[in-house]
């Protein structure tokens, strides 16, 4: 069975950073489960052998199992959680992070007809779907390489093509191959969700971003939504506190001053937004932060 020989791969092959000898390439294993923690998803193919994950994106909430994989297409700001692991049954998980550029050039590749046409709009950002067998299978000849050091500069590479072909192929397909298309809505939204995040602290109005962005006002909204289940205003928010929440780490009891310098002239404000989003104060989320209470639920893909 493919995921019994992939969970023994990954059981085999993880370390403690995560990383492994084939870049762009992550092995995770988790023990126990622990309270949901904000994170930036990243461009990435995240499949799972054993256990379970929870991520919520705006109103949406999205789980995967056992033999499902997800696939962020735009890195987006997520609050996750292994929701299946003890010792004894981990929770295991396959990463793999998704290069742009080569998905453009497998686009160059495709003869007439290999692809069908993927549609102007854009695809929500996160998306799970059930493995199918030609997926797995190439990522288990793919991790093999990691026993196989003589083979791996070789055929890494190729195995790597081989794996977004299944996925721009498949039922997430229209959203993988929009990564490596330099015109399509995912693109356009992506270069709206990079400038919010580097200009996070400043007010903006959504016209001015339409306008980066290279759609109208209209199009903009209904595609930004689609992509990141949030509004403009909604997204800046949420980068907002997750920088917030990584500056408490170091300050927790500067509270104001965090506040004032991700952007809210108001520190009520900024603490009830940050409990309705994170669950807790902020004092005592950075606190139990640097505890180290959250360290899991950002491990696996």
């Amino acid at each position: 069975m493919l995921l019994d020989e992939l969970r023994e791969l990954l059981e085999r092959h993880v370390r403690l950073d995560l990383t492994t000898a084939i870049e762009g390439v992550r092995v995770c294993r988790i023990d126990h489960t622990a309270p949901p923690v904000s994170s930036m998803s990243g461009k990435v193919l995240a499949v799972i052998a054993q256990g379970g994950k929870r991520l919520a994106l705006g109103d949406q909430v999205y789980e995967y199992g056992p033999g499902q994989y997800l696939v962020a297409s735009i890195d987006l700001p997520v609050t996750g959680h292994v929701i299946e692991a003890a010792p004894g049954h981990s929770a295991l998980g396959f990463g793999m992070t998704l290069d742009p550029a080569a998905i453009a050039e497998l686009l160059l590749r495709a003869g007439p007809g290999d692809l069908p046409r993927s549609p102007s709009t854009a695809r929500p950002g996160i998306a799970v779907s059930d493995a199918p067998d030609e997926l797995l299978d190439a990522i288990v000849r793919l991790l093999r390489l990691l026993d196989r050091p003589q083979d791996r500069r070789t055929l890494a590479p190729l195995f790597k093509r081989e794996i977004l072909w299944r996925l721009m192929t498949g039922e997430q397909g229209e959203a993988v191959r929009q990564i490596g298309l330099a015109d399509s809505s995912l693109s356009h939204i992506a270069r709206a969700v990079q400038w919010i995040r580097e200009n996070y602290s400043r007010p903006f109005r959504v016209e001015e971003v339409a306008h980066l962005s290279g759609m109208s006002v209209s199009a903009f909204h209904r595609n930004f939504q689609a992509v990141t289940a949030m509004s403009p205003i909604q997204f800046q928010k949420h980068i907002r506190l997750q920088t917030a929440r990584l500056l408490l780490t170091n300050s927790p009891n500067d509270i104001t001053r965090v506040a004032h310098r991700v952007g809210y002239d108001s520190p009520s404000q900024f603490s009830r937004e940050y409990r309705r989003l994170f669950g807790a104060p902020p004092s005592i989320d950075a606190l139990r932060i640097r505890a180290g209470s959250g360290s899991a639920g950002t491990a696996l893909p």
